[in-house]
């Protein structure tokens, strides 16, 4: 895949990278809606990959995309097509610089995923911001946690060559791989999401190994716990906390460190690391607004709007749905649905994804802002914070919660944890502990969760229940 980031691109076609966990009617749908002309498939994939051809022709599309087979063995399609082309080839360059490049679907955790169309300019510029905003020097050795098919991996398969650099690619990781590859590689980067981190900090002694170095780790796509930040730090860990969505060509803003705050505690030095920042330096702008009236919300840190962007990292729109597009960017701006506020001194910190907030008797509570607080009980290791209905307040907050290996502790402990640190109102009214269900790029999958509390019931049982 790393190959085809490049490749593809050079023949003048459009890369399409599918997730990998998808099943084969998630695949059919999409290879029928992206009008793929070649389906490179892996050959631990490639019982997923003819399902979902074989779908494909029964649902009567006109012409099938051609097999490329990738595997370790001779009879290889991808590396006997590489052996035996020509040493000489002409770049098909783009006619113009917004052309597409890429096509990625976005990782469905809501609804049936949308086609984002990436184009040249777009993806050039925001590995530029990436490998500046992320401290990518030359010659790095950069650990692949990140799939490449989320976002083009953050932009980086053209960052970590354009820098000269080392790839070590993992078919699969544990906390143990991690740290194995970070001694035996001497890497210098590495990027994941919060869950990665989680992994990490909470990795058995016996799988941890000492740094070799300092160790830069990208994260983003979820609001990170600043409990997990604060243990990366100890761990000798760099954390840049990055921000964006499938629309922005993955990161978009930074929360740029002032040195002033070093002096600072580490408590809230991990609750400053935990915001989302600014808009890095080839986004034209971001900004906190009030989606009806599109104005600016006041730098208060307490009105809570929702996040826009505009500038030339933004997709050029959803592919084959020109209404959905027209919403997105309605007055200019990409709509992204997640909810923030704005400090005094202009840092964006995320607040909850519009969906996700819970309004309980008239109050909005933030889901991170519970979960953060969850997240700092010793004994748990992931939580994940949803609306349950309620008959009398409307919603209250249920808690999610996975317990670290062999540690304990009670719905009614973690309750009381809460209320102790937060206003009674936003406390958990129900704690369920379980694995948490998550998509293959890290995040909580919460519309099941909501799905599981929504199937609860009302909590407060009123005259009429």
């Amino acid at each position: 895949m790393y190959e085809l980031h490049f490749a593809v691109p050079m023949a003048g076609a459009v890369l399409c990278t599918f997730n990998t966990r998808h099943d084969a009617a998630m695949v059919s749908a999409l290879l029928k809606h992206s009008g793929a002309k070649v389906f490179f498939v892996e050959s631990e994939l490639l019982d997923v990959g003819r399902a979902a051809l074989k779908r494909l022709a029964e649902s009567n599309t006109a012409t099938l995309p051609v097999l490329l087979t990738i595997s370790d063995t001779d009879s290889d399609d991808y590396e006997n097509l590489v052996k035996n082309a020509a040493s000489q080839f002409d770049i098909r360059w783009p006619v113009s610089e917004l052309d597409p490049i890429t096509l990625n679907y976005t990782s469905g955790t809501t609804s049936r995923p949308k086609g984002v169309v990436y184009n040249h300019r777009g993806a050039y510029l925001n590995t530029i911001a990436s490998v500046l905003a992320y401290d990518i020097t030359t010659m790095p050795t950069y650990l692949w946690t990140v799939p490449m098919f989320h976002s083009n991996g953050w932009n980086l398969p053209w960052g970590v060559a354009m820098q000269g650099g080392t790839n070590v690619c993992l078919r699969r990781f544990t906390a143990k791989v991690i740290f194995d590859s970070i001694a035996r590689h001497k890497v210098t980067h590495m990027g994941g999401a919060p869950t990665v981190l989680n992994m990490i900090v909470n990795a058995p002694a016996a799988d941890r190994k000492p740094l070799p170095g300092p160790v830069r780790v990208m994260t983003g796509g979820a609001p990170p716990p600043p409990r997990v930040l604060f243990a990366m730090e100890e761990h000798g860990f760099v954390v840049y906390h990055m921000y964006g969505l499938t629309e922005t060509y993955g990161p978009a803003t930074v929360c740029t460190w002032m040195p002033e705050w070093d002096a600072l505690p580490a408590e809230e030095r991990a609750q400053l690391k935990a915001r989302q920042g600014f808009h890095h330096i080839a986004m034209q702008d971001v900004d906190v607004k009030n989606p009806d009236t599109m104005k600016s919300v006041p730098y208060d840190g307490q009105m809570v709007g929702e996040v826009m962007f505009r500038g030339n990292t933004v997709m050029s729109g959803y592919y084959k749905d020109i209404n959905a597009t027209k919403e997105s960017m309605a007055g200019g701006w990409l709509h992204t649905g997640d909810l923030a506020v704005r400090h005094p001194d202009g840092y964006i910190q995320l607040k909850d994804r519009g969906k996700d907030i819970i309004i309980s008797g008239g109050e909005n509570i933030s889901s991170i802002e519970v979960e953060s607080v969850i997240f700092s009980h010793p004994a748990v290791l992931e939580a994940a914070v949803v609306a349950r209905p309620d008959d009398y307040w409307g919603e209250t907050p249920c808690a999610f919660v996975k317990l670290k290996d062999s540690a304990s502790a009670t719905e009614a402990q973690i309750i009381s944890f809460c209320r102790e640190r937060l206003p009674h109102y936003m406390a958990p009214k129900t704690v369920v502990f379980e694995d948490l269900p998550k998509t293959s790029t890290g995040k909580t999958q919460k519309f099941v969760l909501r799905e599981k509390a929504r199937a609860m019931g009302s909590l407060t049982k009123t005259a009429n229940s």
